[in-house]
């Protein structure tokens, strides 16, 4: 039997990433005790430079935006934790599935963890609707960050995952 090739390697990891976000998701909202892991908040145009933040633990992930058009949308955002608290996971959506907003800029930055895997979304699936994810080309991921890319971004953002590897004190 031949070994895996790296592409059907990233095939798994790809399918494994939105899997483990919504498991941590869950687990986040229904620990008992724990504040819940998702809150909501308002996306507003105008063209102001807004940030809305969560943290858990010695975790954080911040959402900065600037958009135009419409009126305030309702969109969440949900930050959870492995099991193993190997994973910190941060989720930025709009229930509804479509922003109507143009946005001129975003940035999510995560704090005390590196990004592993990022993917950003022009639609994000609700009814019989499917994520529509946003072209490499549009947006740039760091060791921290998934922001915008100046001149190639389309100004449609619906949906942001995050799965951030957290340090671990080796014995």
């Amino acid at each position: 039997m031949a070994a895996p090739t790296g592409r059907s390697c990233r095939r798994v990891w790809a399918a494994f990433i939105p899997a483990a976000l919504l498991c941590l998701a869950a687990r986040a909202a229904a620990e008992p005790g724990a504040e819940p892991g998702t809150a909501g908040f308002d996306v507003r145009p105008g063209g102001e430079v807004h940030s809305f933040s969560r943290s858990l633990g010695d975790y954080s992930c911040t959402f900065t935006y600037s958009a135009q058009g419409g009126t305030n949308e309702q969109w969440q955002m949900n930050v959870g934790l492995s099991e193993d608290n190997g994973l910190f996971s941060c989720s930025i959506w709009r229930p509804q599935g479509k922003s109507y907003l143009f946005f001129t800029q975003f940035k999510a930055e995560v704090k005390g963890a590196k990004i592993e895997h990022a993917m950003a979304y022009s639609q994000a699936a609700v009814g019989a609707q499917n994520d529509i994810p946003l072209k490499q080309e549009e947006f740039e991921v760091t060791e921290t960050t998934v922001s915008h890319r100046e001149g190639k971004f389309r100004f449609e953002l619906s949906k942001l995952l995050i799965a951030a590897k957290t340090p671990r004190d080796e014995l």
